[in-house]
């Protein structure tokens, strides 16, 4: 693990962007900046992040940076990776470049994952980082793959017909890890030194690497913005959000949680999940624990710890 000692002064990801009050996507940008290695290039997918962090002529990135479609930020991060590999064995360039790719969970776990797929089949050597808000928070706060099981959206709004979303949250890391890559993990930027632990080991490897980190938005989730890193240790701490890592097939949990809360406590701060607490869905939140005790025992069992 990482110390605070030996994260760098120096901030790559400054201050004066547009993001709101305790949006988790500026906080993990942050971090993810401490623990470059070197040369790096950010390729940044249509998104909260983008927008809010390069309104032209500012620009909160302190390293080269290229914005892109929603859907295919592997598709350019790969490209780029395979252009400096091919200047290198030209002999036109001999420094390692880093290439790292942040996408929300609507450009990975939706419309971006064919793109996402191609490219770590294909090998090719960097970083995919999706900071997960759970919807299409950019765009109006439309259901995603991401999206919890009850949760209002404007796509899956709580009502007479439906208590919010219907279907449950996907597993991305899953997916990844079943192309064989040399690393994924999971993450929350309430545990900064676990996350810069990863980020840097993900840039290390040989090979494609993908970093699946929660990032609490206060607008979709409703919720106080003073309170995201407190949510985002919540959903560690109630299980919902369970943090591992897949090295080389090999999953390994990071954080142990073995007198979990329920996961209502995690719930009842979000407003997003208002409507789950009225008598008539109490019996949702029963359905959600189950989830959660079901995927916990699930990651458990394939980390070896059962």
């Amino acid at each position: 693990m990482v110390t605070l000692k030996e994260l760098p002064i120096e901030e790559k990801f400054a201050s004066g962007h547009r993001l709101c009050a305790g949006c988790g996507a500026g906080t993990i940008a942050r971090m993810t900046m401490k623990a470059l290695r070197g040369p790096t290039v950010v390729v940044n997918a249509t998104g909260c992040l983008e927008v809010a962090s390069t309104i032209y002529p500012y620009t909160s990135w302190g390293v080269s940076w290229i914005h892109i479609a929603f859907e295919n930020a592997a598709s350019v991060a790969a490209g780029i990776e395979a252009a400096y590999k091919a200047m290198r064995r030209k002999g036109r360039w001999k420094e390692q470049v880093d290439v790292i790719a942040f996408a929300g969970d609507g450009g990975t776990f939706d419309i971006g994952i064919q793109a996402l797929s191609g490219a770590l089949e294909r090998g090719h050597d960097f970083l995919y980082i999706c900071y997960d808000n759970e919807a299409y928070m950019n765009t109006g706060i439309q259901r995603s793959g991401a999206t919890p099981h009850g949760a209002a959206t404007t796509t899956s709004p709580a009502g007479s017909k439906i208590p919010g979303k219907p279907e449950y949250k996907k597993d991305l890391i899953g997916i990844c890890a079943a192309h064989g890559i040399p690393y994924a993990a999971t993450a929350s930027p309430a545990y900064w030194n676990d996350y810069i632990t990863k980020v840097r080991k993900a840039l290390e490897v040989d090979g494609p690497a993908v970093i699946h980190v929660l990032s609490v938005c206060p607008r979709g989730w409703r919720t106080n913005p003073a309170d995201s890193i407190k949510l985002a240790r919540l959903a560690v701490q109630t299980r919902y959000f369970p943090i591992y890592e897949v090295e080389n097939g090999q999953y390994k949990l990071n954080i142990r949680v073995p007198k979990p809360k329920p996961v209502e406590e995690f719930l009842k701060p979000q407003g997003r999940f208002r409507h789950l607490f009225k008598p008539e869905n109490r019996h949702e939140i029963e359905n959600i624990q189950r989830w959660v005790d079901e995927n916990w025992k699930r990651i458990t069992k394939l980390c070896g710890e059962e």
